[in-house]
């Protein structure tokens, strides 16, 4: 299987399926010298992990990681880092229904078309357990990051038809409800609207913001690899991401030029915008703005109403999923698309250390100091 990876100078490997011993990431690109203990991880994997209120699946996860490689007396030693969460609360019984049976909304179909056979419990490798790994490996690049004055940050901005307005969001009351919601009033009704979803065996879906602070100008390049780009294949690469957007998104449609251009002006002898409707982004590199993306979740495809589907011998069936499950995606992906944002910015931090002479000459001058 193609495709565990992501990344240039920062690249990651994640393996391991939902119901298997355990999952994992191998890093390459991590520099020598970072301070890194196994507590680092602990209050990122806490947002991320199963059985945190009545909106996650009750599978119950410690989401310990553990060092295997690249850490030496607590601090990175240059080599592949390797880590490892082990799964310890795997019901695989409870998905004996649908071994030969089509889920609706999953991959349960493509899957088995494209390899002749698939990993029915959980969804194996598709399965969004597989984003624990991807959340360790963002603990590391938020790190490296914070080392250079960048902060990545990322919130629930909706549930269902419960949408902020710029003008709404609260980020300090972000970890104050379970949705992770920056805006406690709009959080309570969310939470009514998901109580509802729950009593008519229902899934929701919903919209994560997330935006990066301190970004210097020029990250990316302007063609294959354009932050933006990138920035996209990362969240797409999320399950049930169905929609990027980056900056006004979509709105650009519907703007003019005059509009949507964002004015540049001097501030502190230092170039900058009136506005940013860009993101952050214009022409696949930073601008110097902070970059705002926002991606879209579709509802839990597995929800406890009786559906229609086939099974594998194309025959028609009717299916009730069974298990644990989550009602709404949302709250447990805002680390993930915090962690994959970090990931990405991170790695075209290190490519574009090596886009200009003068940076090459200031690092020998240095280095051979």
């Amino acid at each position: 299987m193609y495709g565990s990876s992501i990344g240039n100078q920062f690249r990651i490997t994640t393996w391991g399926e939902s119901h298997g011993p355990a999952l994992g990431v191998v890093i390459d690109g991590v520099p020598a010298g970072l301070p890194l203990t196994e507590a680092d991880f602990v209050p990122y994997m806490a947002r991320r992990k199963p059985g945190q209120s009545k909106f996650t699946t009750a599978r119950q996860e410690a989401d310990t990681v553990e060092i295997l490689s690249g850490v030496f007396e607590g601090k990175t030693t240059g080599t592949p880092l390797s880590l490892m969460v082990r799964n310890q609360d795997h019901h695989s019984a409870d998905y004996s229904n649908i071994a030969d049976t089509f889920r609706p909304g999953h991959a349960d179909y493509n899957f088995t078309q494209k390899y002749g056979f698939r990993d029915y419990r959980g969804g194996g490798r598709s399965s969004g357990r597989e984003t624990t790994a991807r959340v360790a490996a963002g603990v590391v690049a938020e790190k490296i990051l914070s080392e250079l004055g960048i902060t990545v940050t990322a919130y629930t901005l909706a549930i269902g038809p419960y949408y902020l307005d710029p003008e709404e969001i609260h980020l300090e009351e972000t970890c104050d409800n379970p949705l992770y919601m920056p805006n406690a009033s709009m959080a309570d009704k969310a939470i009514t609207y998901l109580e509802e979803c729950i009593r008519s065996k229902e899934s929701a879906g919903g919209i994560i913001e997330c935006r990066v602070d301190g970004v210097p100008t020029g990250l990316g390049d302007p063609v294959f690899e354009k932050l933006d780009a990138n920035l996209g294949k990362a969240l797409f690469s999320i399950g049930a991401v169905k929609g990027v957007e980056i900056g006004d998104g979509f709105n650009v449609a519907h703007s003019i030029g005059s509009e949507n251009n964002d004015a540049y002006m001097i501030s502190d002898g230092h170039v900058t915008k009136e506005t940013n409707h860009s993101g952050g982004i214009t022409g696949g590199m930073s601008d110097g703005s902070p970059i705002i993306l926002r991606a879209a979740f579709k509802p839990t495809p597995s929800i406890a109403q009786e559906q229609d589907t086939v099974d594998a011998d194309g025959n028609p069936r009717k299916l009730t999923i069974t298990g644990r499950h989550d009602p709404v995606i949302v709250p447990r992906a805002v680390v993930v698309v915090e962690a994959m944002t970090a990931i990405t910015v991170l790695d075209a931090y290190m490519s574009t250390m090596t886009a200009r002479l003068d940076y090459l000459k200031a690092f020998r001058e240095k280095w051979m100091k």
